[in-house]
C-alpha cells in the first residue's frame, strides 16, 4: 500500500536541464566569492599585527567585507536578487542607515570613553 501523506518533491521539478545547471553554477560561483572573502579576512587577520600601523586600515577592511558578504547572502539566498530595485531599496536603504547609525554611536561612546579616561590620568 502506497502512502498518500508523503510528497516527493524532487519528482514534481519543472525546469530544463539547462536551468539546473546554471542553478548549480551559481550556487558554486555564490560559494567560491564567500569562501575567497572569509579567506582574505583570516589571512589578513593572521598576517598582521594589531601593533602594526595598518591596524586601523585593517579594522574598516573586515567591517567593509562583513557587510559585502551579509549583503550578498541577503541577494541570493533570501532572494532579494530577484526582486525589483524599487522594493531593494526599501528593504536594503534602511538597514544601510541603521549600521550608519550603530558605527556613529560606537564612534562617539569609544571617543567619549577616551575623554574620561584622559582625564583621569591627567
Amino acid at each position: 500500500m502506497e502512502r498518500d501523506d508523503i510528497i516527493e518533491y524532487s519528482l514534481d521539478v519543472h525546469h530544463s536541464e539547462e536551468y539546473g545547471k546554471a542553478l548549480r553554477k551559481k550556487i558554486w560561483k555564490v560559494t567560491a566569492l564567500l569562501t575567497a572573502i572569509t579567506a582574505l579576512e583570516v589571512i589578513l587577520g593572521s598576517q598582521i599585527k594589531q601593533s602594526s600601523d595598518y591596524w586601523q586600515i585593517i579594522k574598516w577592511s573586515f567591517i567593509g567585507l562583513t557587510i559585502i558578504k551579509a549583503a550578498y547572502i541577503v541577494l541570493i539566498f533570501m532572494h532579494l536578487g530577484d526582486e525589483k530595485k524599487s522594493l531593494k531599496y526599501m528593504i536594503l536603504v534602511p538597514y544601510f542607515i541603521f549600521i550608519l547609525y550603530l558605527i556613529y554611536i560606537i564612534i562617539v561612546e569609544a571617543l567619549a570613553v577616551s575623554d574620561a579616561w584622559t582625564q583621569n590620568l591627567v
